[in-house]
């Protein structure tokens, strides 16, 4: 037992108070000469005083107890300013100091916090992406600066109604809120075209759900990678013509000698490699031919079942979702076309086949037709570059795919918009337009027919 704790103190107290009654006891007796009277006087005695000697005890124990408590209450309203003087060698003293090491780590702390939120807030306030925070209610509570010079000319964004903010811009910005995901759209902007990627992302924030949006201007990255584009095109057709003309170069040198040596028995093989270069090179070029003369559609009415029933054909294991009885009203060529190259990169993507899914909804105003599955999925880069011509991650690629799906779509009003999903994978979406008038209820076809 510690003689400065608690324990010994109070132990130290009672060995007074006995050892004062005692005294008193002893005293009153030799006066009185009657013991039972004198423990009589001596009990009332001790009683009367008992609470004054019990406040004396505790009163320096319940100012620090109060103290302590006003001190956490501070802590609770977030002020870590306080700090108790008590010197004591007791256990209540260890509690003081621990309570003070507790007030100047958490001081520490959020002032290391306050500099990482003002360097974050520094940081994300001068950023050229804007960025765009709202509450449920669809309220703007953080805007940077490039948010408020893109969406409402400088001004503050904090307060107001962001859906009435996307209402007085652009339509093709506006679009872009609709459909959510992320997406790449294009407005004039001082005579400019200028393209932007949009992305948004939903969070729970203080136990409540917040959007963020983001928009980054990609013009001159876009310009940037039209013309490592346009090099890399040169490169590949000219390694293309060179692997085609310098063998069919050779082949007609030694074509010449034979026929003046009048071998003509072993011309044939000759002609005959001479032709398949040529037969290869055609289709080489016949394939970026069709991609810069695409012919523009010529839009006819198109039952769903038909449509679906080929593509099924084509790649089996896909799951493929239940036609609409609407008909549909575009060139079925060209958006079959689309629909095989989406499902071919969703199979090169490395997604299990039963994990390809194509689904059909229609409004209105639009046609829907996603294209799902569980492979890589893209990341922010190549989502923003995926749609230019030539632009392919894969050794071998084109890069003709989906730019083809992309200017199929434009050409029919519509457009393609991509998407990673959660969980991994991605969703790629074409949109295209219904014109008023070109309703027409189908019957669906009988499965197996």
């Amino acid at each position: 037992m510690r003689f400065f704790s608690l324990e010994g103190k109070l132990t130290l107290a009672l060995f007074v108070a006995i050892g004062v009654a005692a005294a008193l006891a002893l005293v009153i007796d030799s006066l009185i000469g009657r013991p039972w009277l004198s423990f009589a006087v001596t009990l009332v005695v001790g009683t009367l005083l008992a609470p004054l000697y019990a406040r004396g005890l505790t009163s320096t124990v319940a100012s620090l107890f109060r103290t302590l408590a006003g001190s956490v209450t501070s802590f609770k309203d977030g002020d870590f300013n306080f700090s108790i003087a008590a010197e004591r060698r007791d256990e209540l003293g260890d509690l003081v100091r621990a309570h003070n090491d507790l007030g100047r780590v958490l001081r520490e702390e959020r002032q290391g916090l306050f500099q990482r939120e003002l360097l974050l807030d520094t940081v994300v306030q001068n950023t050229p992406t804007a960025i765009v925070l709202t509450e449920p209610h669809g309220h703007v509570v953080y805007a940077n600066v490039a948010a408020r010079q893109l969406l409402n000319s400088g001004r503050r964004l904090q307060g107001l109604d962001f859906a009435k903010v996307v209402s007085e811009c652009p339509a093709a910005f506006g679009q872009a809120v609709r459909d959510g995901g992320d997406t790449l759209f294009t407005v004039p902007i001082d005579g400019e075209e200028e393209t932007f990627h949009f992305s948004q992302r939903s969070f729970n924030l203080q136990g409540r759900q917040h959007c963020m949006y983001l928009i980054k201007r990609m013009t001159r990255e876009i310009s940037r990678q039209e013309v490592a584009t346009w090099k890399k095109v040169i490169r590949v057709i000219s390694h293309e013509l060179n692997n085609s003309l310098a063998p069919m170069s050779s082949l007609a040198h030694s074509g010449r000698l034979l026929a003046q040596k009048g071998d003509l028995a072993r011309l044939a093989p000759v002609f005959d490699t001479i032709e398949d270069r040529t037969r290869h090179l055609h289709l080489f070029i016949r394939g970026y031919a069709e991609f810069a003369k695409l012919p523009q559609p010529r839009a006819a009415r198109v039952p769903w079942a038909p449509l679906l029933e080929a593509i099924a054909s084509q790649f089996p294991g896909v799951a493929i979702g239940d036609p609409p009885a609407i008909a549909a009203w575009f060139d079925r060529a060209q958006v079959e076309q689309v629909l095989i190259n989406l499902i071919k990169n969703a199979h090169e993507s490395g997604s299990a086949v039963e994990d390809i899914r194509l689904d059909v909804s229609q409004s209105e105003t639009e046609t829907r037709i996603d294209v799902r599955d569980r492979g890589t999925g893209m990341s922010e880069a190549v989502l923003a570059s995926a749609l230019l011509p030539f632009y392919s991650t894969k050794r071998s690629g084109t890069g003709l795919g989906l730019a083809l799906a992309r200017e199929i779509a434009e050409a029919h009003g519509g457009r393609i918009i991509l998407a990673n999903r959660d969980h991994g994978g991605l969703k790629v979406t074409l949109v295209l337009p219904r014109p008023l008038g070109a309703d027409a209820t189908v019957t669906p076809a009988t499965p197996g027919a």
